[in-house]
């Protein structure tokens, strides 16, 4: 595919995941995106977002190369007359700009909307806030987890609530972001004026709670800890351990898949038993039906076990670890390569779609 934004230009004044996020995306898909960064904070913030065993005098960290790979980095402290001034002429010939400023700081720094498309009149300002552009609340991933209710959720039966591994929330943000951007620059190319989209960190994360928030706001139903079990399916996220010791997860989302299931384990008196027949009422027996698989589960080897759920078409997962995921082939395709001061460094590419320009149909 040849990259459809080789021509375009974006300017990023945003920081740690979300809004660089969307930065990433447009530098995959061809873009020029300057990164500017402070230099009184050594750049970043998550440069220093090091691990224990990350070599304390890098200037990097693995943290920062998940969203920044690819970039032009340019160090401007832009509280400097001179500095601002180089970023002015930055953005006179930019297509696109994307902040994470704090409420009033955007305007004290003078890279506010209003100032910027002064002197670009086409200019895309796109902009990343925690709970929307009049709240002052500094918003990091981990608060936006706590107060849209993903961490109340999230967790064992009986747990604290936890946190998700990643930064979730702003990564759903960094795509509602890109979704903003891409609908300006449609708007740009039919009437060929610019725009200021933003998106808030709290709104993303609501706008991807799906079943969950209908679960309340239509069945009454408060969603609760539940580990990895779904709410409305079952068996869907038990972990079942095999004879050879890998634990497995199943996401039964009809009968016919659950009935291939039992085939599969030689237990297809199970398949008609009223109380598993249908799946409302494996939801409601879903710990007695938990321990009648997991018998049987428990006496086959993983391979063979994977083997004939493939060829019968039963969604079925293994839990890996991410040195096991990126020995497979397929995760092997979506890696990016690129060197740093001399050092070859990988990260996993933003873009998962793929364009078919061959295809026949």
């Amino acid at each position: 595919m040849e990259l459809p934004f080789k021509e375009l230009k974006v300017i990023e004044l945003a920081g740690v995941l979300a809004g660089p996020s969307a930065g990433l995306f447009f530098t995959e898909l061809g873009a020029t995106v300057i990164k500017i960064e402070n230099p009184k904070t050594n750049g970043d913030v998550t440069r220093s977002w090091k691990l224990k065993k990350e070599d304390p005098k890098e200037a990097t960290s693995a943290y920062f190369w998940s969203v920044n790979a690819g970039k032009e980095l340019l160090s401007l402290d832009i509280t400097r007359s001179a500095d601002l001034a180089q970023l002015y002429e930055l953005v006179k010939t930019a297509d696109v700009v994307i902040t994470n400023y704090k409420k009033g700081d955007d305007v004290k720094l003078k890279v506010d909307d209003a100032t910027l498309r002064k002197l670009n009149p086409g200019l895309i300002y796109a902009s990343i806030n925690g709970f929307g552009a009049d709240s002052p609340r500094t918003a990091y991933d981990l608060i936006l987890q706590a107060e849209s209710g993903f961490m109340y959720m999230n967790g064992e039966a009986n747990s604290m609530p936890v946190k998700l591994p990643v930064a979730l929330i702003d990564l759903l943000a960094g795509h509602q972001l890109k979704e903003a951007i891409l609908i300006a620059l449609l708007q740009k190319y039919k009437t060929g004026k610019g725009a200021c989209v933003s998106v808030s960190l709290f709104n993303s994360a609501l706008a991807s709670l799906a079943n969950q928030a209908t679960n309340w706001l239509i069945a009454g139903h408060l969603p609760e800890a539940t580990g990895s079990l779904h709410p409305n399916i079952a068996p869907y996220g038990e972990l079942f351990t095999t004879r050879d010791k890998h634990y497995v997860t199943f996401a039964i989302g009809s009968n016919k898949q659950f009935q291939s299931l039992c085939e599969v384990l030689h237990y297809q008196a199970l398949a008609i038993e009223p109380k598993f027949s249908s799946n409302q009422n494996r939801v409601k027996n879903r710990n007695e039906l938990y321990k009648l698989l997991d018998t049987h589960i428990s006496k086959l080897n993983f391979s063979d076990l994977q083997e004939a759920c493939m060829a019968n078409d039963i969604p079925m997962g293994k839990i890996r670890n991410l040195k096991e995921v990126f020995e497979l082939p397929e995760a092997k395709a979506m890696l990016n390569a690129f060197q740093y001061n001399g050092r070859k460094l990988e990260s996993v590419k933003s873009i998962a779609f793929e364009f078919h320009e061959n295809a026949t149909y």
